[in-house]
Order: structure tokens, then C-alpha cells, then sequence
């Protein structure tokens, strides 16, 4: 039987890794990681230092395969999904199967492509998958105490079995491999993107390393091409009515209504799941979330971020960096002025925008625009974060004492606000505005906590409330575009009726109506497409934030630059 030890036979020699022992202090090396270091370095750390693995259909492909083969054979002839491990070695894994042939232990892996074809047109292991069969291998000598003379891989998508044979040769690429894997580990940075754009092509991280960008930045003479996702390949699921129920049933979400049939959806078609209200999720479904890396976030009924849950494991490296970037003045100050100058940007042009065919409403806003030009070239040679501050604030006054003449006549005795009302609202179009920012910062949170950031580390925001200062700064650049912009739309095209809001003495509400009407609104802006001025690729709003934080990341790991750069034509 392939499980059981057969006698005291010892495995062959292995003088170098007995030479160089593993430290017990230091963590093992994942056998797949050794997988991951042969194709790319960077995905090597991204993966097993930083711990960002993303599902891609390719790896979703993968899992079923090894899902339906981790499945005990009912034949007994081969062991299944055996955990392996050495201190020696310094590796650890699990291998998909363990088989007797000829009276000697064979360790196979399945993978769901193609094989590698060399000149003579022969199928044979491609390096990555030959390494980590002959670590399987060599592992599974020291689990067995006897010799493993060679491995098999297993290509499914076109049924053929090569074999690896364990040589020498083999066995010392593996030690090298542990000993570059330990060397990459212990850098404490990212390496480089690698030249061999054809791989980057095919790997499921590509939107977490964009390499693209980065060689955008370096100024490397080569034909682009695009890897961040257009769309995102997840929804947002708002639960907006009062009593509703978020439950698990398997690998899948369910909504329940009292009344209602309920609504299902796959974990894996979900990005988030934002509960506005009276809204309870069972302790179940969280733990399905938080596996899945899907986003929990919970609103008050009026719209305010209470809070969120979200993985973080494994983004220790990630917030080092952030910390010692965002604490250097020099650096703060930097990104801040762009960060400024880009929202006065976004806020003169949809003013020059809304008003270039109505002549009485650009006479109206002349004075905004002056202001805002005035206090751009202000910002832009600003040298302190306060004076920042001063110079957005008085272009803040002046961008909305000009958004009622954006709104046409006919409507502005409904809808047109009277002046800027927060906390709380004190007409119904600054509650329609405050929801649209709430449903703004939930979504931008949700995507620095994805990314790994802190969101408590800003460098433009001071932390004087509850509101996470990274969330409010990146926020900046998205108010005009996101919302400002459609809400001012929606309000012309008549979609806004008075039961959309409660309104009482104090403040105004938006009804239950009022925030579904909102929830689409914005969802709708989001899916929109939208050209990078700076990158020269289209993508969708929601695509958007992301990259922007992902750019923002790039600031202090070594490829400055891009962030901040994208302006409203």
C-alpha cells in the first residue's frame, strides 16, 4: 500500500541539505511556492510572503480538478492528498497522489493544461511542474525512509503522463530553489517585473502586479498590452430591506424576506455584500465571506459607514511599507498636491462641462470657475498639507455654490439644494448627496482593505472622526465623477419623486425607495466605461478605484508616478 512505511531503508543521500539545515525559526517553504518561484520571483512573493492569491477562471479550473481528485480512491491503489513535511528540507505540501509502480513510491501531480512540447515534439514537465514533483519526491523519501526513483504530472487537457525522473541534477535544482526561495523571502521588497512579458499574460496576480504599468513607468520601449481587468468579475450586493437575512446554504449566499422568495447567488460571483439598516447576516455566511475574500460591510438606514470585516492575513509587508511612506512629509505632501490638484480639476471641468451649451448657467458659475483655476495653480506649488487644506476648502465653497445652476430651472424648486448641509441633511438633495458618499466610502474602503492597505494611514486627511483617513482621501478622486456627476443627471432626467425622502423637521431622509433609487444609480455609474487619460485602456468606474489604489501602493514600492494622474476630459 502506498501509505505505509516499507522498512528502515534510508532515502539517498542529500549532503548539501544536510549541510545547510532548515532554521525551525524561519517558515517552511510552501512546495507550490517552489512552483511559483520558477515561473516568476515576484509572483513568488506576492503569493507566499505577501499572501495574495487571486481566482482567476484558470485557477478556479484547477481547484475543481483537485477537488474531484482529492476524492479516496475507492480502489485503494493510490493515496490521495497526503500532507508532507520536512524540517530538513524545509518544505512543506501536499501532493495530489501517491502510487505503488513496480514496488517503488511514486508521487503524481494532476495539472488541468497542456504539456510541454520540446523540438522532437515529445510531451515532457515543464520546469515549474518537474521541480515540484521531484519536492514531492524527495519529501516523500524522508516521510517513507525509502527511495523515490522518479515522478509523474499528469496533463488533463490532453491526457498523457510524463515522467520525472529523480536525478541528481533534479534533486539540487529543488535545494536551490528552497535556498532562493529563503533569499527572496528575507529581501523585504518586491522583486522586479520580469522581461518575459508571455508569462505575465497568464498569470492570475497580473492585476495585483501590474506589470504593464510599471514598465509605463520605466519608459521600456515594447507594444503594451492589457491585463488589468476591464470589469470587475464580482458583484456588490446591497441589502437594503429592513428585516431581511443573509444566510449559507453551501457555497452559496442566500437573501431571505419574510414574504419573498429568496435569492441565491454563488460566493464566488460576489465581490461584497454591503447591509444597509436592520439587516442581519448569520455568523455562517460571515465565515464563507471572509473565506472567499468577499467583503462584509454594514450601513446605517441614512446611509453612514458603521463598519466592515475583510481578510487581511499575510498584508504585514504591505502596511510596513505604507506606514514609513505616508509618515515622510516629503511624501505625504507629494501625494496630497496631486491629490488636491486632481479633484479641483474634476471640479472645474464638469463645470465647464454642465454649462458649455447654457449660456445664463456658465454667466452664473463664472465666478466658481475663476476661483477654482486660481486656487489649481495655488495647490499645485503648495508646500505644506495645511495650506492644502485652505486652498481646497475655499474651492470646495465656490464648487457648491455653483451645483444648483447645474440643475435645470424647472427642477431646482424640488431638488435644488440650499447650500452644503452634512450633518445632517437639511434638503433632499444633500441627503441624496451624503447617501451617494456613503455608498462612495463603503466602496473605497472595500478596495483598500482588498488591496491590503490600512485604511486608518492616510496622508491628507487629519484622523479627527470615525472615518478612515486613507478612505476619505481617495475618496477625492472619485466625488465629482461618481457621484456629484450622475446624481446632478439623475436630478434633471426627473428620476427623483418626493416619496424618496422622509422629511422632518430636523433633516431629510432618504426613504427606503430613496436609497434604492441611489444604490442603482451609483451601481449603474460604476459599471460605465471610462478611458485612462495617462494608461490609454478603458475600463469600468469599479475597475477604476482599485487601480487607483493599486497605483497609489506602486508610490512606495519602487515605481512612482502614475497615481493621481487621471482627470475628467
Amino acid at each position: 500500500m502506498p501509505g505505509e512505511k516499507s522498512g528502515p531503508q534510508p532515502p539517498p543521500a542529500d549532503d548539501a541539505a544536510a549541510q545547510d539545515p532548515h532554521d525551525p525559526a524561519e517558515p517552511l517553504i510552501r512546495v507550490m511556492g517552489l512552483h511559483s518561484l520558477t515561473y516568476c520571483e515576484r509572483l513568488f512573493y506576492l503569493e507566499e510572503v505577501e499572501a495574495i492569491r487571486l481566482a482567476d477562471d484558470a485557477v478556479y479550473a484547477g481547484r475543481t480538478l483537485h477537488t474531484e481528485r482529492a476524492e479516496d480512491d475507492p480502489s485503494g491503489t493510490e493515496v490521495r492528498g497526503l500532507e508532507l513535511m520536512s524540517e530538513r528540507l524545509g518544505l512543506v505540501g501536499r501532493v495530489d497522489a501517491v502510487r505503488t509502480r513496480d514496488g517503488a513510491l511514486v508521487p503524481y501531480e494532476h495539472k488541468r493544461g497542456r504539456a510541454y512540447r520540446g523540438p522532437d515534439g515529445e510531451p515532457a514537465a515543464w520546469p515549474s511542474d518537474a521541480l515540484q514533483v521531484a519536492a514531492y519526491a524527495m519529501l516523500l523519501e524522508e516521510d517513507r525512509g525509502q527511495p523515490v526513483p522518479e515522478g509523474r504530472v499528469r496533463y488533463h487537457a490532453e491526457n498523457v503522463t510524463v515522467r520525472v525522473p529523480l536525478t541528481e541534477e533534479l534533486r539540487a535544482q529543488v535545494r536551490d530553489a528552497v535556498a532562493r526561495a529563503r533569499a527572496v523571502r528575507a529581501r523585504g521588497e518586491r522583486p522586479p517585473v520580469i522581461t518575459d512579458e508571455r508569462k505575465c499574460a497568464r498569470c492570475s496576480l497580473a492585476p495585483v502586479c501590474l506589470p504593464e504599468e510599471e514598465r509605463f513607468v520605466t519608459g521600456a520601449e515594447h507594444e503594451p498590452a492589457r491585463l488589468f481587468p476591464a470589469v470587475p468579475d464580482r458583484e456588490v450586493v446591497h441589502v437594503l430591506t429592513p428585516g431581511a437575512m443573509v444566510r449559507r446554504a453551501g457555497d452559496r449566499l442566500v437573501v431571505a424576506v419574510e414574504g419573498r422568495e429568496a435569492e441565491s447567488l454563488p460566493v464566488r460571483s460576489v465581490g461584497a455584500v454591503v447591509l444597509h439598516g436592520p439587516v442581519q447576516i448569520s455568523s455562517q455566511a460571515l465565515q464563507l465571506c471572509v473565506a472567499h475574500d468577499v467583503g462584509v460591510h454594514w450601513l446605517t438606514g441614512g446611509g453612514r459607514y458603521v463598519g466592515g470585516v475583510a481578510p487581511t492575513a499575510g498584508v504585514v509587508q504591505r502596511r510596513l511599507r505604507q506606514y514609513a511612506a505616508v509618515t515622510d512629509p516629503g511624501v505625504a505632501l507629494r501625494l496630497a498636491r496631486r491629490l488636491v490638484v486632481a479633484r479641483m480639476t474634476s471640479q472645474l471641468r464638469f463645470l465647464l462641462r454642465a454649462t458649455r451649451e447654457d449660456r445664463e448657467a456658465r454667466e452664473a458659475v463664472t465666478a466658481a470657475i475663476t476661483t477654482l483655476r486660481a486656487r489649481l495653480k495655488d495647490a499645485a506649488r503648495a508646500e505644506g498639507v495645511a495650506t492644502l487644506r485652505g486652498h481646497e476648502g475655499v474651492a470646495g465653497k465656490a464648487y457648491f455654490e455653483a451645483l444648483p445652476h447645474l440643475i435645470r430651472p424647472e427642477q431646482r424648486t424640488v431638488l435644488a439644494p440650499q447650500g452644503r448641509s452634512r450633518r445632517p441633511p437639511r434638503d433632499p438633495f444633500n441627503a441624496a448627496l451624503s447617501f451617494g458618499y456613503a455608498l462612495l466610502y463603503s466602496r473605497v474602503q472595500h478596495a483598500i482593505l482588498a488591496v491590503g492597505l490600512d485604511p486608518s494611514l492616510g496622508f491628507y486627511h487629519a484622523p479627527r472622526s470615525a472615518a478612515y483617513p486613507l478612505a476619505l482621501d481617495l475618496m477625492e478622486l472619485f466625488r465629482v465623477p461618481l457621484w456629484d456627476m450622475p446624481l446632478i443627471a439623475s436630478i434633471n432626467r426627473r428620476q427623483w419623486a418626493t416619496g424618496d425622502f422622509s422629511i422632518t423637521r430636523a433633516r431629510v431622509w432618504l426613504s427606503e425607495s430613496g436609497r434604492r433609487k441611489a444604490v442603482q444609480i451609483f451601481e449603474a455609474r460604476l459599471q460605465e466605461s471610462w478611458k485612462h487619460p495617462v494608461l490609454g485602456y478603458s475600463l469600468s468606474y469599479a475597475r477604476a478605484i482599485e487601480l487607483e489604489i493599486r497605483l497609489l501602493e506602486k508610490e512606495w514600492s519602487g515605481s512612482p508616478g502614475l497615481f493621481a494622474r487621471a482627470r475628467l476630459r
